[in-house]
């Protein structure tokens, strides 16, 4: 028998070192999943660093989020790199959903054998047009987006290698690897924030403004450019209903 959507229980694993922060990105995929907040379970690495792969089990789907600070690039600082790695790659075996976001396409991304590096000067922070490779045309999520859709993107390390099951689906003027799924899997990673739209980078860039910005000029620029993020928003929403419910929408043309 089919799951309902109240029927998922989702993992959501959290690299974020405050509170606030911690529940904001919470109440956003709450909110762009269109699921209820008891569906949630979340796994704070920085309370927990060490955990099992099999921590998924009986779940429907691992969801990632991104991070305030912590690097992929930095497995001795970070403990909680390496079992998040596991974590990824359990799922990826075991067939298990993965919705994977900015930290979590990184993660994904030194798991499945890609590499990341620290990139300041090609730091995206604000709102991006993304653009389309010819894999998202047919794509359970892509498909019905427009090339040069909108999205929050927020990081200074990025993607130099993808993982060779890998199939690119956007990328931007500034960042070549932006998404990517595995093939014949249901494995989804985004370097954007499909959670994160207007109002919440808002508050959180104001809020973390001296860890990433020179000064209030370059606050004042991102919030005076900011574009309407709803398509990547519903990128969630539409992981819930095309992948974990199996919900079919027939691919159109939109983009070639």
């Amino acid at each position: 028998m089919n799951k309902q959507r109240e029927d998922l229980k989702i993992l959501l694993l959290q690299i974020r070192d405050d509170e606030t922060t911690r529940q904001e990105e919470l109440n956003e995929f709450v909110r762009f999943s269109q699921l209820d907040a008891a569906q949630f379970t979340v796994l704070d690495v920085f309370k927990t660093p060490a955990f099992a792969p099999n921590c998924i089990d009986g779940y429907d789907a691992l969801f990632v989020g991104g991070s305030s600070d912590a690097s992929v690039t930095q497995p001795d600082r970070y403990p909680f790199v390496l079992p998040s790695q596991a974590l990824i790659q359990y799922c990826l075996q075991a067939n298990i959903p993965v919705f994977a976001s900015c930290f979590g396409f990184q993660v994904a991304v030194e798991a499945l054998g890609g590499k990341v590096i620290v990139d300041k000067p090609n730091m995206e922070m604000g709102t991006y047009p993304l653009w389309l490779t010819e894999a998202a045309a047919s794509d359970a999520l892509f498909h019905d987006l427009p090339n040069g859709f909108w999205a929050v993107s927020g990081h200074k390390e990025r993607a130099i290698a993808m993982p060779e099951a890998a199939i690119l689906l956007a990328y931007s003027d500034r960042c070549p690897y932006h998404a990517f799924k595995i093939q014949d899997k249901p494995f989804y990673g985004f370097q954007f924030h499909p959670e994160v739209d207007t109002a919440d980078l808002t508050a959180r860039i104001t809020r973390y403004q001296t860890r990433y910005l020179d000064g209030a000029e370059d606050l004042q620029h991102i919030l005076g450019n900011l574009q309407d993020t709803t398509l990547a928003n519903q990128l969630i929403a539409k992981f819930v209903d095309r992948i974990l419910l199996g919900k079919t929408v027939q691919p159109t043309s939109l983009l070639y």
